[in-house]
């Protein structure tokens, strides 16, 4: 039986609501319809259940245990709401905010004045842990956030132009002290930082990848790497990451467009920008800029011995090189220039990487710039700029077993995309392609035997799992999904290839699937029992979706009444994109879209790897195809067994 719970409340945060409620409502019956239309996250970048207005009725109240708070349960029974008072003071000061029965979001009132004074990022929601210390419903400090979250704000505040969002992403002299930072690393550090903010709308402006309809795609970076304390005579360790990038949709089908952020460096829990995020020109001239901490490990790492050197004293062959790396890195030739340009650019940038491996004092610096130099000239070869670098990158990988052996894996690896990519480029008929793929496979099998421990490894093998399951070959597939999830189950791939297994597995299965609607609220595909239902994986991007589409608009018309329902599962990284197409092609039947695209929870649960992908299920719940065609739907939904 419905059973609505009666709470004694204070005096409700005024920034929970859209403004503070009257004495006659601060004590009052607490109901489902109360909760879901009046509490709101005060920040709205996280994605919560909550049902379609038509399943409140479904939902429920419930007392937590002492009558300390309550839970709002959906009507699968899942937790979607849980209202605290911790200190016992009758007063409501803690808000969780669940999805998929897990709570992502919560909003602390942590002194006791009715105001929201904390907000946390949980389990699917992310990692970070923000302070409002003035309470005015925005971030003044971040306690804990990873690289990938900051590159998420960061694009975030370029979109919207908000200086506000973007100051506490940047690193403070606080935080400098804090580490033991001091002297010209610090000067040079808050010169870099100081004058961002009065720069920010002009940066925002900068580029034409920053749109409103800019979306954050995916991070990427270089390290993290560790500098001793030594290094800077800092009070601890300084773990830094170089490179790094926020890749966004900005509205052009053809390319994704770039952020550098350059060098971050953790604080505590928090990674920090240590200089001015740059959006990069979309013709491809990519600026790269020197990280100020790691550049200055350099300097440390080899001082100067002359009589009277100062210890911040840069030795100058090292800074001049130093400084044409950085020149190569922020103006490489344009998009259109010759092949004897980027073949001069690509020499040129190798002659520096050696020549600062030469000049280098330890190993973890030479492995830094061997690391790089294999990087740039991979780069250049998959690019078809620098196709004779694959000379280079056969030499380095001879040179990798004598002088750095646990480089032997990274060097070989990219040695052997590098030549798989110009064996492809070079032929001409779907027979050397064959053959030419065969023996990539072959190689990347042997590279994993060889290097069973090898980081790449474990992507290497995925990739494998991809390959034969393309090919058909899904027994082959299972067996390589089923060794990245047994000895590499720390990593990424190895929850993509867990995913894998449980695709190949559903044909006979019932299927367990839900996310947030495109309009709010859950959808489960246990809401069509009774019904054939086609799960369509799709995103705006992918062609052979778009073609799919008349066909899939005339059987759902068609069989619609006789009981045929499809669900979308849209994996485009922001649902802005997906409203606006199901809008313009008049797509009638239900969508789910989770944050992430191909790394969304539903993408991840079921390992999708190609778009579309379909899965045909019948009244009773259970696969009938995990990878149906158009010409199985039709067969089913018209043969003696469809549904009438």
């Amino acid at each position: 039986m419905h059973r609505t719970a009666r709470i004694v409340w204070g005096v409700v945060p005024v920034l929970c609501l859209a403004c503070a409620l009257p004495a006659w409502a601060q004590k009052r019956e607490v109901t489902v319809e109360y909760i879901l239309s009046t509490f709101k996250p005060q920040h709205a970048d996280v994605d919560i259940d909550t049902p379609d207005r038509k399943e409140w009725a479904q939902c429920k109240v419930e007392l937590l245990e002492g009558k300390s708070g309550y839970l709002v349960l959906g009507p699968a029974g899942q937790v979607l709401r849980r209202f605290a008072d911790t200190n016992g003071d009758d007063k409501t000061d803690q808000w969780g905010y669940y999805h998929n029965g897990l709570e992502v979001y919560r909003e602390l009132d942590t002194n006791a004045n009715n105001k929201i004074d904390q907000a946390r990022w949980f389990n699917l929601g992310g990692t970070r842990w923000g302070v409002d210390a003035n309470e005015d419903g925005k971030i003044d400090e971040w306690r804990q956030m990873s690289a990938e979250e900051l590159s998420k704000l960061v694009v975030r505040a370029l979109v919207t132009a908000d200086t506000d969002l973007l100051t506490p992403l940047l690193v403070t002299k606080d935080d400098l002290k804090t580490l033991g930072i001091k002297g010209n690393l610090e000067t040079r550090l808050m010169g870099s930082v100081s004058p961002i903010a009065a720069q920010w709308p002009k940066i925002c402006k900068s580029s034409p990848v920053i749109t409103p309809k800019t979306a954050w795609r995916r991070f990427d970076s270089s390290g993290p790497g560790l500098i001793p304390a030594d290094t800077h005579k800092s009070k601890q360790d300084l773990l830094v990451t170089e490179n790094a990038m926020a890749f966004v949709d900005y509205g052009d089908a053809r390319q994704q467009g770039l952020v550098v952020l350059g060098e971050l460096l953790k604080v505590g829990e928090t990674w920090k920008l240590t200089g001015p995020p740059t959006p990069a020109d979309p013709e491809g001239k990519i600026e790269l800029p020197s990280g100020l901490v790691m550049f200055e490990a350099i300097r440390g790492a080899a001082p100067v011995a002359v009589a009277g050197a100062t210890p911040d004293a840069v030795p100058e062959k090292v800074g001049k090189l130093f400084n044409k790396l950085r020149d190569l890195q922020e103006k490489p030739p344009a998009a259109n220039a010759t092949k004897s340009d980027w073949q001069k650019h690509y020499k040129d940038l190798d002659y520096v990487l050696v020549e600062l491996f030469n000049e280098a004092t330890t190993d973890d610096n030479r492995e830094q710039w061997v690391r790089q130099l294999l990087d740039v000239i991979n780069e250049g070869v998959q690019s078809g700029r620098y196709p004779t670098g694959i000379k280079r990158l056969k030499e380095l990988d001879s040179e990798m077993a004598v002088q750095f052996p646990k480089l032997a894996a990274f060097a070989e690896y990219r040695r052997t995309w590098a030549e798989y990519t110009l064996a492809m480029r070079a032929t001409e008929d779907d027979e050397s392609r064959t053959k030419v793929h065969s023996q990539w496979l072959k190689d990347l099998e042997a590279f994993v035997e060889k290097h069973p421990r090898s980081d790449d490894s474990a992507e290497a093998a995925l990739q494998l799992g991809f390959e034969y399951e393309f090919a058909g070959k899904v027994e082959k597939a299972r067996g390589w999904y089923q060794r990245v999830v047994a000895d590499y189950s720390k990593t990424d791939s190895a929850k993509r290839a867990d995913g894998a297994l449980l695709r190949l597995g559903l044909n006979g299965k019932l299927l367990a699937l839900s996310g947030t609607g495109l309009q709010g609220g859950m959808i489960d595909t246990r809401q069509f029992k009774g019904k054939t239902l086609l799960v369509l994986f799709w995103d705006t991007r992918s062609k052979p979706a778009a073609e799919d589409l008349p066909a899939l608009k005339e059987l759902y018309q068609q069989y619609h009444a006789q009981g045929f329902e499809i669900l979308g599962v849209s994996l485009d990284p922001e649902k802005e994109a997906t409203v606006e197409f199901v809008k313009q092609r008049n797509v009638a039947w239900p969508q789910i879209h989770e944050a992430g695209g191909l790394e969304s929870e539903p993408a991840r649960k079921f390992g999708i790897i190609t778009l579309p992908t379909m899965f045909l299920v019948d009244g009773n719940g259970k696969v009938m195809s995990r990878n149906a065609s158009l010409d199985e739907i039709r067969e089913a939904l018209a043969g003696p067994g469809a549904k009438k």
